[in-house]
């Protein structure tokens, strides 16, 4: 199976804004239209689908959300759809979701992160269209400076470019910005310095390549070992390079993080893994044992490279990172950094 790349995003495109888990409350509805607007005055046109509601656990019945989801995802006129962010039930679109008919259709850019893994992962690993793990639609105003680049840059891009990122000076320690006492807020608090490092030190400088593909692992792990997240196969359809798999921790606790990664590890997640990059963490551990604990528990003997405290998921400011690019990764004294082909 060919990775597609979808044509690159340009002003005058059309961005469709659909929750295909929780939607928006009352009280964030003037956050959200400041990041309709932001896009608008990229010169962006916007279309808002109907499944938005934030009063519930989610945003509509699961059989309408897919179905809003697939409609965005298979109109010629929709370009990329940017969800406003994740949530806990995305998973109920699975069996209603047309991920034929979006096989069948030209690609159109999916992006977000967190329960949106749920959406993204199938996405390429099922149909073979690329899709975007990086910021949500209630994130996207924030600025990413070098060396990260914001989604909105990435998917200008067009098929065959290389894009190259590095790891980040400073990162948010904890916390999260009121977007109901600061709506339009969009700089990030980046107090605290820090980088990338390997879990295993004695491993020396690291180059290794393959086809990215990952996501948030309270909601992958939940694939793993299904059609929706067949690694194994995805490996041998797409990726006769190889793999990078990432993976991050959004807020569960140690032990639990461990059993899910031991769960995608025992489905084969990292059997055709060239390197596995973890994603910086302020998920809590447990009484002696830390979430860098859950990652030595599953990950620490797999004979590959192992880079942590990388900057992408919930901790800001995130990557871009494409699911089905082929990557490159170099991490050798002060060099840390992912260059990514749309190829």
């Amino acid at each position: 199976m060919t990775i597609r790349y979808p044509a690159p995003l340009r002003p005058g495109d059309r961005i469709g804004i659909t929750a295909p888990s929780s939607g928006v409350p009352d009280d964030l509805r003037p956050r959200l239209n400041f990041c309709i607007d932001h896009l608008r005055q990229r010169g962006y046109q916007v279309v808002v689908g109907d499944c938005m509601d934030g009063t519930k656990a989610a945003s509509a019945p699961a059989v309408s959300r897919a179905d809003e989801l697939t409609a965005m995802l298979i109109d010629p006129d929709i370009r990329a759809v940017v969800p406003p962010w994740g949530g806990e039930l995305a998973v109920e679109l699975l069996p209603h979701l047309d991920l034929t008919a979006v096989a069948a259709s030209d690609p159109t850019w999916l992006v977000g992160y967190s329960d949106l893994s749920t959406m993204l992962l199938p996405l390429t690993t099922v149909t073979g269209i690329a899709s975007v793990h990086a910021q949500n639609l209630m994130d996207t105003p924030y600025r990413i400076a070098e060396p990260l680049h914001s989604w909105l840059e990435v998917v200008a891009l067009p098929t065959g470019a290389s894009f190259s990122q590095a790891a980040a000076a400073h990162h948010r320690s904890s916390g999260h910005d009121s977007w109901q006492d600061t709506p339009t807020i969009d700089e990030y608090a980046l107090d605290t310095s820090g980088t990338w490092s390997l879990l295993d030190p004695a491993v020396g400088d690291v180059r290794a390549s393959g086809r990215l593909i990952g996501g948030c692992i309270e909601t992958v792990s939940v694939l793993a070992g299904t059609a929706y997240g067949d690694l194994r196969a995805f490996a041998a359809d797409s990726a006769p390079e190889g793999l990078i798999v990432y993976v991050e921790a959004a807020e569960n606790g140690a032990f639990t993080i461990a059993r899910d990664l031991w769960r995608m590890r025992l489905a084969g997640w990292f059997e055709h893994a060239n390197a596995v990059l973890v994603g910086r963490t302020n998920a809590p551990g447990a009484s002696g044992f830390s979430q860098l604990d859950a990652v030595r528990s599953a990950l620490a003997d797999l004979n590959v490279p192992v880079v942590v405290d990388v900057d992408f998921g919930h901790v800001p400011p995130q990557l871009t990172l494409v699911n089905g690019a082929l990557t490159d990764l170099i991490f050798a004294g002060s060099t840390k950094t992912i260059t990514q082909q749309l190829a």
